[in-house]
């Protein structure tokens, strides 16, 4: 099978549904002791367990034609009957179109077009080496900003390299933020102990700081794991995460030199280090089974539908855990 940089390999899809998923990391935070002597309440937030909710942004489409997206569910051989069928179930089901339902003999390499607009959700902009959720670090722009990541290292480096700081970011109204990942379990995921553990450490490393003057008084400290649907660096994280289905963006360059963007929930073929470039398939997982129909597994066309895409397309990589 021949393999096109930055173009779907083979397949086509009618429609896709973007969606939101929120995932909980784990969070503790705490706040220097300081800070709880005024009016007898603190007003900074205590140590706590608690969950903190992920958003990360969709790209919403507009079907104008043929696409380069995940194809639907419509096998070789289906019959105008099974339309007629699905519209009569009853008034929770949508209606189902004939131009909607093709065979797979009506695709040809003419429906490969990338023609689909996108409006990006404005509730979070998610991006790798935010400092949040798409880990890395980011600076608030303080005279504090290297003395506080320089402690964080230190803490990170007297648990033996275990406990990573996967993100690090400092906001200006003295807030510290840290991601924590734990290289001996399989996908980095530490647990509530090694979250309290860190944070324990990290608090008395700020707490001499501050009484030495090498960052501001009572300084808030926020620990947590990256989050189940973690971002994937790549090509680093590829290896570590490549059994897991991943919601993938990405962009492509049309025939006509126009840059398109398109996106999905996609499994990893394979990578090639050499030369920097990677193959998807479709993951078999709820929302790509939905395309085929309700109760029925992955169509032939999605099984055998390929993407490939160099690594600098790659906007975000992240893991998709509704299975």
């Amino acid at each position: 099978m021949d393999l096109a940089a930055g173009r779907v390999i083979q397949g086509c899809l009618p429609s896709w549904e973007s969606t939101r998923l929120l995932r909980t990391p784990l969070l503790l935070g705490s706040c220097a002791p300081g800070r709880a002597a005024s009016a007898g309440a603190c007003s900074c937030r205590q140590v706590v367990c608690q969950n903190a909710s992920v958003v990360v942004p969709f790209a919403k489409k507009k079907r104008k034609g043929g696409s380069d997206e995940p194809p639907g569910g419509d096998e070789e051989g289906e019959e105008d009957g099974f339309v007629d069928e699905m519209e009569g179930e009853g008034d929770d089901e949508e209606d189902v179109d004939d131009e909607d339902v093709l065979d797979d003999d009506e695709f040809d390499d003419d429906d490969y077009a990338f023609e689909d607009d996108f409006e990006s959700d404005d509730e979070q902009d998610l991006y790798v080496g935010d400092g949040g959720a798409g880990g890395g670090i980011s600076f608030a722009g303080t005279w504090w900003d290297k003395e506080a990541l320089a402690l964080a290292e230190d803490v990170s480096n007297s648990f033996e390299g275990d406990l990573k700081i996967y993100a690090f970011k400092t906001a200006a109204n003295s807030i510290i933020r840290v991601r924590i990942e734990k290289m001996s379990t399989r996908y980095g995921s530490p647990t509530i102990d090694d979250i309290e553990a860190y944070t324990i450490a990290y608090r008395a490393k700020l707490d001499d700081a501050e009484s030495a003057g090498r960052i501001p008084q009572n300084i808030s400290l926020e620990v947590s794991s990256p989050g189940v649907e973690r971002v994937i660096r790549v090509p680093d994280d590829l290896e570590r995460f490549k059994e897991r289905a991943m919601y993938v963006r990405y962009t492509t360059t049309s025939d006509e030199g126009t840059i398109q963007e398109g996106d999905g929930v996609f499994r990893l073929i394979s990578y090639d280090m050499d030369l920097c470039e990677c193959t998807w398939g479709i993951a078999d997982v709820k929302i790509n089974r939905q395309q085929a129909g309700k109760g029925r597994p992955l169509s032939k066309k999605q099984r055998e539908w390929r993407l490939q895409t160099p690594f600098e397309s790659l906007k975000l990589v992240r893991v998709h855990s509704d299975c």
